[in-house]
Formats: C-alpha cells, sequence, structure tokens
C-alpha cells in the first residue's frame, strides 16, 4: 500500500498529546521502514473485559489508535478474555474477584459495539488473547516466567505497597503483566498504547519480545482525563463520567457541569482540532466560557450520537437553561402534595416530587450540595415543610420543580 503522510508527518501527528514514548527514535525508524515497504505497522490495544462500559476516559487512548488507523497502519483492539478471567492488579489494594467465562463473553460483546464509534471496524482487527494463552502448555507457562524476576515484578508501586503491607499478592497476579506482555509477542505487536496507569506492563511487553527474539515494540502512553469534578480520574466508581452509550442530553448536560478551568484539557484530549484551533478556543474560553463550553459539548455529543442529536441536546439545554437568566427552565413541572400535619421532611419531598428514586439517594444529593430552595443550597435533609408552603426546589443539575404543599 502507499501511504498519504511521509513518516515526519505521521511522527507529528502520532505524538501529540502523548505523555511517554518509548522510543520517539524506533517510533520513527518503523515509520520510515513501513513507508518504504508500504507494509502498515500493528498497533495494539488491549482491554480487560471486566467493566463494559466506556466512558470518555477510555477514549483518549482510542482517539490515537483512530490517529493510526486514518494513517493507514493496523490497528489491533485485543479482548482479554483470558487474562479478564484474572484482572489486572494495577492500582487495586487487594486481590480483584476473577469473572465468570460467561461475564467476560457478554462484556466482550458490548465493548465491540461501543469501539465502533470511535474506530471503523471494517479496518479493525478484533482479537481474543484466549486464542494463545488458553493453548499455552504447563512448559510453555513456565518457559514464559523464567523470563522475569520477582524483584522486577515488585517495582511495581502496587505490588511493592502491598507486600510492604503484608497484603496478599496471588502468584497469578505475578503472570498478569508476563500474559499482557505475551499477547504482544502473539501479535508481533510494532506498537503497543495504554494508559499512563499501564506503563509497566507495556514495558514487560518490549521485553519479553526480545526475549523471544522480536525487535521490542514501541510504546506509547496518553493521559488521564479527569472526571466531571475536574479532580479524580474518570471513573464509573466515582460517578464523575460521562458514558458514550448515555443518551445525547445527558452527555451534554454533563459535559456543561464541567469546571472551566477543564475545557482546556478536555479539548486536548477528546477533539481532534488543530493545533491552532486548539488556540483559539482555549483563547475564547477566558472571554466566553459559555459558548466555548457548547461547543465543546454539541461536538463529543455528535461524536458518539451525530451531529443531528447534538444540535438537539443543544436546543433543549438552552430550552430549559439558557434564556431564562436565573439558571431555571421557562416551564417548571408542579408536584402538589398533601402535606400531614407534622409537615415533610425535605427527603421525602424530593421523592415525592419525582426527583429521586429513593431516600438515601435524596440524602446523597443533599450532602453532595445538589439540593436548592428557591435558589438556596440546603444542608439539612430533615428540614420540615408544612401545609401552604411554595417553592422551587431542584435536586441535582437537571431536576427542578415547582412544589406546591396542599
Amino acid at each position: 500500500m502507499k501511504f498519504e503522510a511521509t513518516p515526519q508527518e505521521q511522527l507529528q501527528i502520532l505524538t501529540t498529546g502523548v505523555v511517554d514514548l518509548v522510543t520517539r527514535e524506533e517510533l520513527l525508524t518503523r515509520l520510515e521502514k513501513s513507508y518504504q515497504a508500504g507494509k502498515p505497522l500493528v498497533v495494539k490495544l488491549g482491554a480487560d473485559p471486566s467493566a463494559p462500559d466506556i466512558h470518555l476516559g477510555h477514549t483518549v487512548v482510542l482517539q490515537k489508535m483512530r490517529q493510526f488507523q486514518a494513517l493507514g497502519h493496523e490497528v489491533v483492539f485485543l479482548i482479554g478474555d483470558f487474562t479478564g478471567r484474572i484482572g489486572d492488579p494495577t492500582g487495586k489494594k487487594k486481590t480483584r474477584p476473577a469473572l465468570t467465562e460467561e461475564e467476560v463473553k457478554a462484556n466482550a460483546e458490548t465493548y465491540k459495539a461501543q469501539i465502533g464509534k470511535i474506530l471503523d471496524l471494517g479496518r479493525t482487527r478484533l482479537v481474543f488473547n484466549s486464542a494463545w494463552l488458553s493453548a499455552m502448555t504447563f512448559a510453555d507457562v513456565l518457559k514464559l516466567t523464567s523470563q522475569y524476576t520477582v524483584a522486577r515484578m515488585l517495582e511495581r508501586d502496587d505490588f511493592a505497597n502491598r507486600f510492604k503491607n503484608q497484603i496478599p499478592i496471588s502468584v497469578v497476579e505475578f503472570l498478569y503483566p508476563l500474559m499482557q506482555g505475551y499477547d504482544s509477542v502473539a501479535l508481533k505487536a510494532d506498537v503497543e498504547l495504554g494508559g499512563v496507569d499501564q506503563t509497566f506492563n507495556l514495558l514487560v511487553g518490549r521485553d519479553l519480545q526480545k526475549s523471544y527474539g522480536q525487535a521490542p515494540q514501541v510504546i506509547m502512553t496518553l493521559p488521564i482525563l479527569e472526571g466531571l469534578d475536574g479532580k479524580d480520574k474518570m471513573s464509573k466508581s466515582l460517578g464523575n463520567y460521562v458514558g458514550i452509550n448515555e443518551p445525547p442530553d445527558q452527555i451534554y448536560g454533563k459535559v456543561m457541569s464541567i469546571p472551566d478551568d477543564l475545557m482546556g484539557k478536555w479539548y486536548d484530549l477528546l477533539t481532534d482540532l488543530t493545533p491552532a484551533q486548539l488556540a483559539e478556543v482555549k483563547r475564547r474560553a477566558g472571554t466566553e466560557p459559555k459558548a466555548v463550553k457548547m461547543q465543546l459539548a454539541r461536538r463529543i455529543t455528535a461524536q458518539y450520537h451525530g451531529e443531528a442529536a447534538g444540535a438537539q441536546a443543544e436546543a433543549g439545554f438552552e430550552k430549559l437553561f439558557g434564556k431564562t437568566g436565573d439558571g431555571l427552565p421557562e416551564d417548571l413541572e408542579e408536584a402538589r402534595l398533601a402535606a400531614p400535619a407534622e409537615g415533610l421532611s425535605l427527603v421525602r419531598i424530593i421523592v415525592l416530587a419525582g426527583l429521586a428514586p429513593s431516600g438515601g439517594e435524596a440524602k446523597r444529593l443533599i450532602q453532595q450540595g445538589g439540593v436548592k430552595v428557591d435558589q438556596e443550597k440546603q444542608t439539612d435533609q430533615n428540614r420540615l415543610f408544612r401545609h401552604g408552603d411554595t417553592f422551587i426546589l431542584q435536586a441535582g443539575k437537571r431536576g427542578f420543580r415547582k412544589v406546591i404543599l396542599d
């Protein structure tokens, strides 16, 4: 095949936004050989199907993979159906329960559907590492384990900390980075992508390829994306995530809720704007942050649901928040509630008004500062309201009711 971009042009595109590259010289050499031979590089990205919902944090690496694909290289999305039964110990303080084979298969199917929103599935090689790991004999496993020492494994911070604090580490967890590294051997990977928290595992792949007589893969790590709170890594468990399968209005609304100082990084990591366009967006963010954030929200929504859905989500958001000037929707839904003589607590009102599914969820919203009465934040979940009270209740970013107690 013939590549349209020169090796130097490809290098400039591919290294933008990268945290670590091992090594830049090796990548350029491989790109030059690929260009001359007309042979695409094999670019690997692995994922354990233990958490099947892809959020924007995951897409940072997938977007880089799409760049390789657009430049004409062969991208391989490896679903770790075998390693997923063990669980990656990276960042874990204790042994993670293994998934059943049925759970792994179900999650893997979900991954396939979702990565198609970012990658061209027709040009993406989907593989399962059970194809070679399941076929290994005990002699093969012993040969693999002989390539690495326990001392090297304990260089990983998570293993070292658990060992120091006498938290159990199973032998099978030591096998995880070896198996992930062996995936690169089996695929003869030229490049492997991952988040910065995967650096150790990617380096193991380089070492194993050398041991098995292959040229070591180039490793490329991408930044961690902060979630909606602007502080912690985007995570479902922390509730600060934006799932790419969420409805358009939810994606749009969640993006609009991020702190202004996070916009620049989200533009960098989640869009394909040119450096000049990014510079202009960041300049405008200082003087017209809402317009710039709306542009970001519409762009991200459209990427996963189409331009029409992005425009519709924006129109819906503007109708709800953009015209009154006070952050309240124009047409408030009423909630008429019967108040007993002793009154109704704030928690009970939130549930009865349909703004939370349970008292526990209502309490959580109050504790997180997400409940307002007549635009004043509420901290007392036991506050009582009585017959004749009328007020505007807000629970969460987009939940409003005009409450009337009869």
